[in-house]
Formats: structure tokens, C-alpha cells, sequence
């Protein structure tokens, strides 16, 4: 059986939109098996993918490049794979490439258009196109291996009993999230019809949600309280999940849940949008000429006043629901 050896350390959200493209290129190409390594904390994201084998491991234990060689020859004594595959290309990752190469490896990696996303994000770039789907940059990878792969694009139809809604508040960066004031009000007109529970991790938004559940009726805060395991479950008996442009959008993809997704810098453009979701349940400012400003969400607004947030309606989530 042929072996590919790929890697993804993080992000969160990236990483798990690796597992779609996993997922269909092992069916269409049974006789392949993939070592996929990332962090330890990402396991349960891969479990019950036929012929994939997850390598978890503390990228602490890796630093520098004795490190990163120490990590390369574990994996080759291990696995000893035919292809390598980096879906990653960073610094740490661009290290690992060079021990395989000297290995006499040809190392197959991502392109992730760099050039065309900062041409995206001018913000005196008044045409705007949709680039590649992450995913298709990842599928890339092993069609340059001389693999079949053929994304259908559609998320796993799960055969649940699916009730209540979730919402995801947060994100990591403002840039990608809608203030909290409105997000709040969708949640509390909401309620008044479905009960509603909140996700998130980190001290600061446990402490929030838990005062939301105290102020509205009929809504249950799970941030801080499930394991990844335990949260994909919980996705996936849900009839709808309202996100930000953050990980738990993929999540609702993985787990066959659709999602109301809410962008602000940050435009479905880019390629990030969760995997089978439809482009008719984006909420965003369609007519700001400065969207987007930014790939992750990471850049202060260029304009001061965060309109491309602040000027979202939120009739337009709550009548999508």
C-alpha cells in the first residue's frame, strides 16, 4: 500500500479542513494510506477516516532545527513513507521539507496564493474575484503526486434527529467578529422560538456566555464544558450553527450541520468558507469597496469605524434561520 506522510500543525480552523479533502481522497484512492501529523489536540477531528493514521504530537517538543530533525527522523523510522505532503508551508514546516529532500524525498506543498489574496485585500483593488477554495489548494497537492481527486464540495448528510440552534460568539481576531451587543439580540429573539446553545473556550468567554444564560430564557452555554469529541456531537444534533469566520463553521461542515456564517475583514473570497456550505447563508456588508482588508482578520480597520461589522443587519441572520 502506498503511504503519504502529510503534516498541518495549525490553525485550528485549517486544520480541519484538511479532513474533508482526507475523507474523499481515501475513497477515491483506496489503496493509499495517510499518516496525517499535526498537534496532539486535533485527534478526534480525524477519527473514523478509513486508511488515515493520526500522529499527534507537542510541536514544543520540535523547536529550532535539531528539533525539527529529531521529529523528521521519527516519522521516517516510523511510517517510512513514499510521498511527503506539506499543507502547511511555514517556517517549522519549510525545515521539515529540507530534512526529507536531504532524504532524497520530493516534498509536494501547498500554494496558498499569497500574491493573489494581498491583491484581495487592497483595499484600492475595486475588482474583486473568488480565488481557489482552500480545499481545492490542498486536494492540489496530491493531484501533483499523479493521484485521481475529484471534490464533490458537499458536506456528510447525517441521519440525526436535529434540534436547536448553536452560536459561536467569538473569534480570534476583531476583525472577524460581530459585535457583541448584536450578536446578543439575535440570540434573545431567537430563544423566543428555539432553544439556543452558546460554544466557545477561554476564560473570558465562558464568563460571558454563563451571564447570557442567566439574562435569556431557553439558552445553555457549553463553552468550557465539552471535550472536541463531545462539541463535533453537539454540532451535529443541531438544525443550524451560527458562526463567525472561525473554526467552528469547519466543525459544522465535518459534522453535517448547516451553517450561518458572519464575516466582516475578512470575504468568503478568499477561500475559507466552510466546506459544503451554501454562499446563501453568508451574512456580510456586501457594498463596502474596502472588503476585505484582510486574509485572518488580524489587521486594524482601515477606515476607523469597523463598518463591515458594525453595519451588519441582524434581520438578515435571524431570517436566514
Amino acid at each position: 500500500m502506498t503511504r503519504i506522510l502529510a503534516y498541518r500543525f495549525s490553525a485550528f480552523g485549517d486544520v480541519a479542513m484538511t479532513v474533508p479533502v482526507f475523507t474523499e481522497f481515501l475513497q477515491q484512492n483506496p489503496e493509499v494510506e495517510v499518516v496525517i501529523v499535526s498537534r496532539d489536540n486535533f485527534k478526534d477531528l480525524f477519527e473514523g477516516i478509513p486508511n488515515l493514521i493520526f500522529k499527534g504530537i507537542d510541536v514544543d517538543h520540535y523547536k529550532g532545527i535539531l528539533g525539527l530533525r529529531k521529529l523528521g527522523k521519527l516519522l521516517l523510522k516510523e511510517f517510512n513513507p513514499d510521498y511527503i505532503a506539506d499543507l502547511h508551508d511555514v517556517i517549522r514546516t519549510k525545515t521539515l521539507d529540507l530534512f526529507f529532500i536531504k532524504n532524497g524525498f520530493k516534498v509536494f506543498k501547498i500554494h496558498k496564493g499569497k500574491e493573489e489574496k494581498e491583491h484581495l485585500i487592497d483595499v484600492w483593488n475595486l475588482d474583486k474575484k473568488k480565488l481557489k477554495p482552500t480545499s481545492e489548494r490542498y486536494a492540489d497537492v496530491f493531484r501533483a503526486m499523479n493521484f485521481k481527486l475529484e471534490l464533490s464540495h458537499q458536506y456528510p448528510q447525517k441521519t440525526l434527529v436535529k434540534k436547536g440552534i448553536g452560536i459561536a460568539p467569538f473569534a480570534q481576531h476583531k476583525g472577524k467578529m460581530l459585535p457583541l451587543e448584536k450578536t446578543f439580540e439575535v440570540v434573545r429573539i431567537l430563544a423566543q422560538n428555539h432553544k439556543i446553545y452558546f460554544f466557545g473556550g477561554g476564560e473570558n468567554e465562558v464568563t460571558i456566555l454563563n451571564d447570557w444564560q442567566q439574562q435569556i430564557a431557553n439558552t445553555e452555554s457549553l463553552a468550557g464544558k465539552l471535550t472536541l469529541k463531545e462539541e463535533l456531537q453537539k454540532i451535529a444534533e443541531l438544525e443550524v450553527m451560527i458562526s463567525m469566520d472561525s473554526a467552528n463553521m469547519h466543525l459544522a461542515s465535518l459534522v453535517g450541520t448547516r451553517c450561518i456564517s458572519v464575516w466582516g475583514s475578512t470575504h468568503p473570497f478568499a477561500g475559507f468558507l466552510g466546506y459544503g456550505q451554501s454562499e446563501n447563508d453568508i451574512v456580510q456588508v456586501k457594498d463596502l469597496t474596502c472588503r476585505p482588508c484582510s486574509v485572518f482578520g488580524d489587521k486594524e480597520c482601515y477606515r476607523g469605524d469597523w463598518a463591515c461589522l458594525e453595519e451588519i443587519d441582524i434581520q438578515r441572520i435571524i431570517d436566514l434561520v
